[in-house]
């Protein structure tokens, strides 16, 4: 086998040749062949090509692995490979190289396919080869292979940016629509597709109002035709607001769009592109949010803003029309109790009830709102008289007088109400709304469950009672109140039993205040919580104190409100007095009143057992003046009966005061109760209690309320048997 030779052809030197030469491959073991081939490509003209002949597939494999070949020409049998395999191991060699089969026998022609298939380009026939042919052959398919290469580049960078287009459009939110010229469909992107309910291939060339069907909101009318606009105008136009697709089934999409317009190579109008969204959670999203701005969340009543919007309306059209118009301040009385004693949950639906309420009350021209928490504000747009706002005050306060069914139970709802008119209460929203509330403020100070008109003086009078409610929120804070304890005296022996707890206020400005300035004031503005909570902690502090210098154990009475017995912490604020002091609790005896326990007995039976359960006793105060059931009196689990002091004051004027008193002494005995006697003020009171047998009193002549430090004194002289009167 002749061994493989690499020489290179080259005709007359072209030092300065503008094109490279075409370095060429030839794999060919037949000398003559060869020698042939490389004398007609080396008169192919000045450097065209530079050849490089092997005889063996071996060095072809060699040669394309270090050097790039642009043409390879290959034999069919070579020394190494006959056949077919020699094509496949070149082009996975060399991939990007024009490979062309030499032929020689006969029939090799006929082969041709299946050679293409095993990886050449194309054919050259040996019988063929001359330096004009061959020459201009390779040249013809090089450059086919180029323009073949260009294509298929440029076809690959179209498809590129076809798929990379596409992946782009159905990425995006927004939908995408192309018309032609004439207004047809082309093109829709899967978010159009979803959006409008056609696919592409249904869409595709129909008019684009059977596609992209849109009507104006409000007027139901056909929209206009965004894409015809845009190409009419040459320009990017949006769409009109408030506009709603119809879909193909039929179903309507709140949408946002624009349109813009396509041009060709020549800058020509070609068509139109609109690209749109669904705006309906967002449209929906903003009506929600203007309502809310302007009504109540739990009722659907108008807000504050909205009535100061309607009441400034209502104003500047009664001044133009000489008019009048009442507006209405309505508070829940007690509303407080009722979230505390039975949740907030049920205090919403007595709101809820509450505003439904005064909806049936009023004219659908009129507005009522929720101002916050439990109040509430009636306009009355247009009224002849004052009278007119009066009606309506007290239908509403009719109403209110029927128990309201909240949650399966009966709740009793009662309301104050103040009201302005304009223009004689005010000319102005802000002045309108705040005598309103002056005289509702009036309303609830004198009695509740009632209705006043707005006047002048009450101004001075509401702001001292505010005045007041402040000056009672620094007391709290800045440690001004303080205990009195009143003794409860054995009428027989004079010995100290027990006492009660009384709160005092030091205001700095006007000496010792008593509760009966200040308690009212207290209940009103919702002080009596903490005030009463820190009346027992501090009352158990001190009975603890003296526990433990004098070891006598006395219990200390101490009054509880009605909005304090209703509150939900209640019963735990108690409990956690005593874990914090340590008190024992048949130390305290709690005070409630008829009233008190009457209002929702057997809510109240409830708690007094579970305050019995705890230790704790308990006092009926002020027994006699109110309405207690007899059943329910033998059902509460009662310590003590106190005889109210206006009975003991009437002992010796009235002769049937007396009876009652003995009346109610005998109750008590039967009962099991202890009876204290309050108010007893002179000998010929006590002596009447002891002889109708009333062993314990408590008041003046018995014992003045003291500090704390002079009931320690009493405690250190006698262990309480001493004489109180003089105290």
């Amino acid at each position: 086998m002749e061994t493989s030779r690499m020489h290179a052809l080259s005709t007359e030197s072209a030092p300065d040749s503008a094109v490279s030469p075409a370095p060429v491959l030839l794999v060919e073991a037949d000398t003559d062949d060869a020698q042939l081939i490389e004398d007609a490509l080396g008169q192919a003209g000045i450097g065209a090509f530079r050849v490089q002949r092997v005889t063996t597939l071996a060095d072809a494999l060699g040669c394309l692995a270090v050097t790039d070949m642009e043409v390879v020409l290959v034999a069919p049998n070579l020394p190494d490979c006959s056949g077919m395999e020699a094509f496949d191991r070149i082009r996975v060699a060399a991939p990007n190289a024009l490979i062309l089969a030499l032929s020689g026998e006969e029939g090799f022609e006929a082969k041709a396919q299946e050679i293409i298939l095993r990886g050449a380009d194309d054919l050259v026939s040996k019988r063929e080869i001359d330096a004009y042919w061959l020459p201009r052959a390779l040249r013809y398919v090089i450059q086919r292979k180029s323009v073949e290469a260009a294509l298929r580049s440029t076809e690959e960078a179209l498809f590129e940016e076809k798929e990379r287009a596409q992946v782009t459009l159905n990425s995006i939110g927004d939908a995408v629509l192309v018309t032609d010229v004439q207004g047809n469909v082309t093109y829709l992107n899967e978010a159009a597709e979803s959006l409008t309910g056609w696919t592409l291939q249904a869409a595709a060339g129909q008019p684009l109002a059977e596609v992209f069907n849109i009507i104006d909101g409000s007027s139901r009318q056909p929209a206009v035709n965004p894409a015809k606009r845009a190409m009419d105008e040459n320009r990017t136009v949006g769409l009109a607001a408030n506009c709603v697709l119809l879909r193909r089934d039929g179903t309507e999409s709140g949408i946002e769009d624009s349109a813009a317009p396509i041009h060709d190579r020549r800058g020509e109008v070609s068509g139109a592109v609109i690209v749109f969204r669904d705006v309906s959670q967002s449209r929906a999203m903003t009506i929600k949010m203007a309502y809310l701005a302007q009504h109540d969340f739990l009722t659907g009543l108008s807000n504050r803003a909205l009535l100061n919007e309607r009441l400034g309306q209502a104003i500047s059209f009664a001044r133009r029309h000489k008019k009048q118009i009442g507006l209405l301040f309505l508070d829940l009385d007690h509303f407080k109790e009722i979230n505390d004693s039975h949740g907030h949950e049920t205090g919403d639906h007595v709101l809820r009830a509450i505003a439904d309420l005064l909806g049936k009350c009023v004219r659908t021209t009129d507005t009522v709102c929720r101002q916050g928490g439990d109040e509430f504000v009636i306009l009355l747009a247009e009224i002849e008289r004052p009278e007119d706002a009066a009606q309506v005050a007290e239908k509403v306060l009719a109403k209110l007088s029927k128990p309201l069914r909240i949650d399966g139970q009966m709740l009793q709802v009662e309301a104050s109400i103040g009201i302005s008119v304009y223009p004689d209460d005010g000319e102005e929203v802000d002045s309108m709304i705040q005598h309103a509330d002056t005289a509702m403020y009036h309303a609830k100070t004198t009695g509740r469950k009632s209705y006043h008109f707005f006047r002048a003086d009450m101004n001075n009078q509401v702001r001292r009672r505010r005045s007041a409610e402040t000056n009672l929120h620094h007391a709290l804070d800045d440690g001004e109140f303080l205990l009195h304890y009143q003794p409860q005296v054995d009428l027989a022996s004079g010995r100290m039993v027990g006492m009660e707890a009384l709160v005092r206020w030091r205001d700095p400005k006007k000496g010792l205040v008593y509760p009966n300035s200040f308690i009212p004031i207290a209940e009103h503005g919702n002080m009596i919580i903490p005030i009463g909570h820190w009346v027992r902690l501090e009352a158990c502090r001190q009975i603890k104190i003296w526990q433990a210098a004098h070891k006598t154990p006395l219990p200390v009475a101490m009054n509880v409100s009605t909005m304090e017995f209703r509150h939900t912490r209640f019963i735990e604020s108690l409990r956690e007095i005593l874990e914090e002091t340590g008190l024992e609790p048949d130390n305290v005896e709690l005070e409630l009143t008829e009233s008190v326990l009457m209002e929702d007995a057997d809510m109240a039976v409830t708690r007094l057992k579970t305050l019995k359960d705890m230790g704790i006793r308990i006092a009926v105060d002020d027994f006699g003046t109110g309405y207690s059931s007899l059943s329910y009196l033998r059902r509460f689990p009662i310590d003590t009966l106190k005889i109210d002091k206006s009975f003991v004051r009437e002992i010796s004027t009235t002769p049937q005061t007396a009876t009652i008193i003995g009346a109610v002494i005998g109750l008590g005995r039967n009962l099991g109760h202890r009876v204290i006697a309050e108010g007893v003020e002179t000998e010929r009171q006590s002596k009447f209690l002891r002889a109708h047998g009333c062993r314990l009193g408590q008041g003046f002549h018995l014992g003045r309320p003291l500090p704390a430090e002079d009931i320690g004194l009493l405690l250190a002289g006698a262990q309480g048997a001493v004489s109180l009167a003089r105290h």
